[in-house]
């Protein structure tokens, strides 16, 4: 419970199904993992060159920046978000990424607390956000939490502290899947700043980097697992994906 735990905002879940990072490298290139479940052929995870340096630098600095804006329709089309994303969801952090938008005057920020695998914190999270005061500077820009449908569409709701409270506390079904089904089967719950200069994007991503400890303190160049051949194409899962 978030009343009880002073660190609430980036406490993960323990004991639930998670991937582990070398497997999250691993089909990046296309391998198969190690551990079943950690990719799937319908969700492309497999990264091109430019994709792997954003993703580099995105685990050195603890937010992934990216070209667009169009968050919500790139998500199951970029390879890069879904890797992120499960990344991150093998550390047990925060999913933060900032989306350029063409004129450097229009950013959106999202961190995408769903990695977290803690449903019933998430209400209380967006309220810390908003109130947070490193994070005050930014608050004309906020939007709250947005509630990603389970059901293969890129509806985006969003949803009261109420509601969201309601929704994710009291559904012994959902539970269930927070500690067993891997990230690219689990909603997202979205707080985000839209319309941001870049300047101010930048420095609020790291602003939130750092409230939710995303740097990666292993981060380094990812090196190419041995033996990667070239695989199918990236809109599939990737090559020898269980």
């Amino acid at each position: 419970n978030s009343n009880d735990d002073p660190y609430f905002w980036k406490t993960a879940r323990d004991k639930c199904w998670r991937p582990v990072v070398s497997d999250v490298e691993r089909i990046s290139y296309g391998k198969p993992a190690k551990k079943k479940r950690t990719g799937s052929r319908g969700v492309p995870h497999r990264l091109n060159q430019e994709e792997r340096f954003l993703y580099d630098q995105g685990r050195k600095k603890g937010f992934l920046e990216v070209a667009g804006s169009s968050w919500r329709s790139q998500r199951r089309e970029a390879p890069i978000l879904n890797t992120y994303r499960s990344l991150c969801d093998a550390r047990g952090k925060a999913y933060i990424v900032l989306h350029k938008g063409n004129t450097g005057e229009s950013d959106d920020v999202v961190v995408d607390l769903s990695p977290l695998r803690m449903p019933s914190n998430f209400a209380s999270t967006q309220s810390y956000l908003r109130s947070y005061e490193t994070l005050l500077p930014y608050v004309d820009y906020f939007s709250g939490l947005f509630d990603e449908e389970e059901d293969g569409n890129d509806s985006i709701d969003e949803v009261s502290d109420d509601e969201a409270s309601n929704e994710v506390v009291n559904d012994d079904d959902e539970e269930d899947d927070w500690d067993t089904r891997p990230i690219y089967q689990l909603p997202q719950y979205c707080t985000r700043w839209q319309n941001l200069p870049r300047s101010m994007a930048k420095t609020l991503g790291k602003e939130l980097s750092i409230l939710f400890d995303a740097k990666d303190p292993k981060a380094s160049k990812s090196l190419k697992p041995k033996g990667v051949k070239a695989g199918k194409g990236r809109r599939s899962g990737g090559y020898g994906i269980g």
